[in-house]
């Protein structure tokens, strides 16, 4: 790390400039440091000791300088890894889900980085230990227990794990009895497994080249990969392939859809020869899931075909399950979107959505009679856990808010009783009595009402002296929710409010708060942003000039364009993994996420409208010399979503263009992919570096 003249400030790293230029829609675009990106990507994915020497150096020279320039709050760092760890029960566990004679359940040990996989008999007894995470993650530099499903008849457990952080996970299956693995190794796959009802046989998803699941194949025990057999393969490089399993477990599903359209074919688990069957064509705009009732001969469909925009729930016989035989269950009610649904062999639930709080819906299949489960919070979170079981009248959630920790329930269908089985213990001590959550609304430029929650102090002060993080996503539909997080926690007890921007692009108000955040849209979602954060302040919530944007991937993409467009409104911007180089990346087919990725931002490649409107809002597209916040960038080199490439070209162009003199920084996690560090307490350091920079910059 170089420092000035004088031996006092570090001096931040200067990416040397190679211009490039290509022609697009008769438009030229130049690029000062495309150089960033290997050229051999894909190989650094797998082997990060790969990547280019210079190309190293540099990211490595981002770092000591990001280290060099917080070196004041390594302190703090540390009092902050200290709570947040003091606030995690360490040898926690789940609570048992009985499949058959057995419970399984997760657990971690003291100390203990990652999680172990361990079953009981389902009347209690003695713990088998069928994973030992954290002896598989010893000696590597990054591990993570991606997924693991046991064999309907008990005896193996098929499991994959990630060792880079590139998410090419490699699929092994253990004999239960002895302990020891089988000789079948599957690379290359996407982390799931589906066996046969017989058990000696897996189906799983294999990804290509490119980082895409494309293929299904059924792998025999005791065969060779290379032998599998390919069941169905997807060629349309826009279209991503999944693999799921009915509740009832006599079907397989491969899911094959983008953004905007789906498509379901069945196999039978209990036919060694199954070919998958479509149920339903791809119809443009047409999205929808499956389900299976055996004993009824029908199918359960989620979807929005027929303008049901917030989705409802259709029948279908199994012999003939096109659309033209669908029939409406839950019929289409405006404003109120299905979220999931989970079929038993009496009961059939679903998790709704409605003025942005959840709620489950529990239907007698016989008579039709519903009933709802809700509760009574402001701002609260509600998770379904259907379980491995068909025949039951068991159903599980979990329940939270920001002041509430975690409460696991298991309900009764029939007799509506309520069993709370576990609440989430904080070691080091919570009242939640000593915190206020609330929800409230910004207006948008156009009218909209953009819902906050919030969390605080009961004792903070709400007189226009409060510093504030404000948190936003708005991509894909995924809403954020207002959930019990314990690492917030350190920095509301600092006096911090905690704020989340329900932007558009999520679906907190239905379907339509998607659609109206994406594609030509897509503004709405940082117009949002900004709308909240000057809401807090005029409703002196917030200090003018002391609030922190945060958000990550999609997020990191709207703290781009809010540092863009209104920076004069942050006192910081803490942006995880940001998807900042949006037009090049949509320009790039090569790239894995890019075909499928069109529905959701646009093809500038063939439509030069979606070049146009990109090309307006893409972070490194429009950093100008201008005085930015400070900005704190963290990534990692085997990231397959967003490309290191992307912050660091990002934070090249920013630190060329700020007027500011505040620091732009770029911290490269060299051992990790998308989600960060894969141990529960290496994630604390991460959070962390967020939460002191955010704390920094906020005058806390």
């Amino acid at each position: 790390m170089r420092r000035d003249e004088t031996g006092g400030e570090p001096v931040a790293p200067v990416a040397v400039r190679r211009p490039t230029s290509r022609e697009v829609h008769g438009e030229t675009l130049t690029d000062d440091y495309a150089w960033l990106r290997a050229d051999n990507w894909q190989q650094v994915l797998r082997d990060p000791a790969q990547l280019d020497p210079a190309i190293r150096a540099h990211l490595a020279a981002e770092t000591a300088y990001a280290e060099a320039m917080l070196a004041g709050e390594a302190g703090l760092r540390r009092t902050l890894v200290a709570e947040m760890r003091g606030r995690i029960k360490e040898d926690d566990a789940t609570v048992p889900a009985p499949d058959g004679p057995f419970a399984y359940f997760v657990r971690h040990r003291d100390g203990g980085q990652h999680p172990l996989v361990c079953r009981t008999a389902r009347a209690g007894g003695a713990e088998q230990v069928l994973l030992d995470g954290d002896a598989l993650a010893a000696g590597k530099a990054f591990f993570h227990l991606s997924g693991w499903r046991w064999s309907p008849d008990h005896r193996r457990l098929a499991f994959s794990a990630d060792d880079t952080g590139s998410e090419f996970d490699t699929l092994r299956i253990r004999d239960l009895a002895s302990g020891a693995d089988l000789a079948d190794t599957v690379p290359d796959t996407d982390g799931g497994a589906v066996w046969s009802a017989d058990s000696t046989a897996i189906y799983y998803v294999r990804r290509d080249a490119h980082h895409r699941p494309s293929k299904v194949y059924r792998h025999r025990l005791g065969t060779d990969a290379s032998a599998d057999e390919l069941v169905f393969e997807e060629s349309d490089p826009g279209l991503f392939v999944g693999l799921t399993e009915t509740q009832a477990q006599r079907l397989a599903l491969i899911t094959v859809g983008d953004h905007d359209t789906a498509a379901a074919m069945a196999l039978d688990l209990s036919d060694p020869a199954a070919r998958p069957r479509l149920l339903a064509p791809r119809r443009t705009g047409v999205r929808y899931s499956v389900e299976h009732h055996p004993d009824q001969g029908l199918f359960y469909i989620l979807t929005n075909a027929d303008g049901a925009e917030d989705f409802k729930v259709a029948v279908a016989p199994v012999a003939t399950p096109s659309p033209d035989h669908w029939h409406d269950l839950v019929p289409h009610r405006p404003g109120t979107l299905i979220l999931d649904i989970a079929l038993f062999r009496r009961h059939l639930v679903r998790l709704e959505r409605e003025d942005g709080l959840p709620r489950l819906i529990v239907r007698e299949l016989e008579t039709g009679i519903e009933h709802a489960v809700a509760f009574a919070e402001d701002a609260y979170s509600l998770g379904l856990d259907a379980g491995h079981e068909f025949d039951t009248t068991q159903v599980r959630f979990v329940y939270s808010s920001m002041t509430t920790p975690a409460e696991t329930y298991d309900y009764d269908m029939a007799s509506r009783a309520r069993a709370l089985r576990k609440r989430q213990e904080v070691p080091s001590g919570h009242d939640p009595a000593a915190y206020v959550t609330r929800r409230l609304h910004a207006t948008a430029p156009d009218g909209e009402r953009v819902p906050i929650t919030l969390l605080y102090r009961a004792t903070t002060p709400l007189d226009g002296t409060a510093p504030c993080l404000l948190y936003g996503y708005g991509a894909y539909g995924i809403s954020m929710p207002a959930g019990f997080q314990t690492a917030r926690l350190s920095l509301v007890d600092r006096g911090v409010v905690y704020a989340i921007a329900h932007v558009r692009g999520g679906t907190e108000k239905g379907w339509r708060w998607y659609r109206e955040g994406k594609l030509a849209a897509k503004t709405n979602t940082f117009t949002d942003f900004i709308a909240a954060a000057a809401h807090l302040e005029a409703a002196g919530i917030a200090a003018k000039g002391r609030i922190v944007g945060h958000g990550g991937s999609a997020g990191g993409l709207l703290m781009g364009a809010v540092a863009n467009m209104a920076p004069e409104r942050f006192a910081g911007i803490i942006a995880e993994v940001p998807f900042v180089d949006v037009l090049a990346t949509m320009l790039d087919d090569t790239l894995p996420l890019t075909p499928p990725e069109w529905p959701e931002w646009g093809n500038p490649i063939a439509d030069p409208a979606a070049f146009a409107t990109i090309r307006a809002y893409s972070p490194v597209d429009n950093v100008a010399e201008q005085a930015y916040p400070a900005i704190l960038a963290l990534s990692g080199l085997t990231d397959p979503r967003v490309t290191y490439w992307e912050p660091a070209k990002w934070v090249a162009k920013l630190r060329a263009a700020t007027t500011s003199g505040k620091p732009i920084l770029l911290r490269m996690n060299m051992d990790a992919g998308h989600a960060g560090a894969a141990g529960r307490f290496d994630r604390l350091e991460e959070i962390a570096w967020a939460y002191a920079f955010a704390l920094k910059v906020a005058g806390r």
